[in-house]
């Protein structure tokens, strides 16, 4: 509904991001691969794939970067790993970002975010 919703404001399907922490993640994962119309990317941070998930054609060819924490407590890396390998069997190539830290964000994650979401959405910069 949320995308559908910036649909209606006029942003088309292909400059949406879907992002998403921890449990957020989870979420962002079926959200972004399910969703019917082409996206801009998914970017999944210290978080893990919930459940399987069924892609849509039309996000078959989703660009996504995982970033993890490598002393994440709460969700542990492996579970990030295993996210990454996921998609990688479902045809993705993801992009998989480890970071020396627990379970939040840190500057250089932070400027390697930045850097992917301008990719995404301003190509030839």
């Amino acid at each position: 509904a949320l995308i559908e919703r910036e649909i209606a404001r006029g942003i088309p399907s292909e400059r949406i991001i879907i992002a998403g922490f921890s449990q957020g993640g989870a979420v962002a994962y079926q959200a972004a691969l399910r969703q019917p119309k082409p996206l801009a990317g998914l970017l999944a941070l210290s978080t893990y794939m919930a459940m399987p998930v069924t892609p849509s054609e039309a996000n078959a060819a989703l660009p996504v970067m995982i970033c993890h924490g490598s002393m994440d407590p709460m969700v542990p890396e492996q579970l990030g790993q295993r996210a990454a390998a996921t998609l990688t069997e479902l045809g993705y190539t993801p992009q998989y970002r480890s970071y020396p830290m627990e379970h939040m964000v840190c500057l250089e994650q932070i400027r390697d975010i930045g850097q992917w979401i301008t990719q995404r959405l301003m190509p030839n910069a």
